[in-house]
């Protein structure tokens, strides 16, 4: 009944753990009494045993070293603690304009665990959604907000999962396509349809900074070399307007 929220991230955190624990017992207590053992069960015994002592020592996953291979071969488990982990406080909105009791404590702990923490009051996105564009922006104005939660919430997901976003643009609809950072051209177009990557000719490309400088205008960006041809080996950048121009 009362509210801690060191004792809550701990009491979560702790559940996670056992919970991969239990299924690390559950996976070498069935490979241990199969008849047979293959060499990929024998291999996944072992990294299961090295996960072991970590967990019963409240050590997650993601904080044991382990090799790209390794991690591949336990993939198929889906452990809690492998996965990554972002701290979000619900406030209220006196407390979103003038702090919190446990705020500082938090913080710290957050940084020391290296865990993004994001402050937001769930009952203020809700009045933040029902207002129009006008009202929203005067009311913000007056908690001193200059990004919604659920727009700095999205951007964390998006930093934590190293994801970005590419936009395609046509008479019908605009549509931002999640890809992986560091992701080519070519793979990108793969994200929209198989065929657009295996017949991928070039992709014409504008980042939306340099589309918004240009009055949203592509006519205006051709005419000022803003719009470039690409081709497929382009690392797409977090806002690019894409043209993928292919052949099939």
């Amino acid at each position: 009944g009362s509210i801690d929220v060191l004792r809550d991230i701990e009491n979560i955190n702790l559940e996670l753990l056992l919970a991969d624990l239990q299924l690390v017992e559950t996976r070498l207590e069935r490979i241990n009494t199969s008849k047979k053992i293959t060499k990929e069960a024998e291999a996944e015994r072992e990294i299961l045993k090295k996960l072991r002592e970590p967990l019963e020592n409240e050590v997650g996953i993601s904080d044991i070293e382990l090799s790209d291979e390794e991690k591949k071969m336990i993939e198929h488990l889906d452990f809690f603690t492998a996965k990554p982990m972002i701290i979000v406080v619900n406030i209220d909105e006196d407390q979103l304009v003038n702090g919190w009791e446990q705020r500082e404590e938090v913080l710290r702990y957050c940084k020391e665990k290296n865990l993004p923490v994001l402050e937001i009051s769930a009952k203020t996105e809700v009045e933040l959604s029902e207002l129009d564009e006008e009202d929203r922006a005067e009311f913000m104005k007056e908690l001193n907000i200059k990004e919604s939660g659920i727009d700095m919430l999205a951007k964390a997901i998006y930093e934590k999962l190293d994801l970005i976003s590419f936009l395609t643009a046509g008479e019908d609809e605009v549509k931002a396509w999640t890809i992986k950072k560091g992701t080519n051209a070519k793979a990108a177009a793969g994200k929209i349809h198989s065929d657009i990557e295996r017949g991928f000719i070039r992709a014409e490309v504008i980042n939306f900074k340099d589309f918004k400088e240009c009055g949203g205008s592509m006519a205006k960006a051709r005419e000022l070399g803003k719009l470039r041809l690409e081709g497929k080996e382009y690392i797409v950048q977090d806002g690019d307007i894409i043209n993928f121009r292919f052949n099939v």
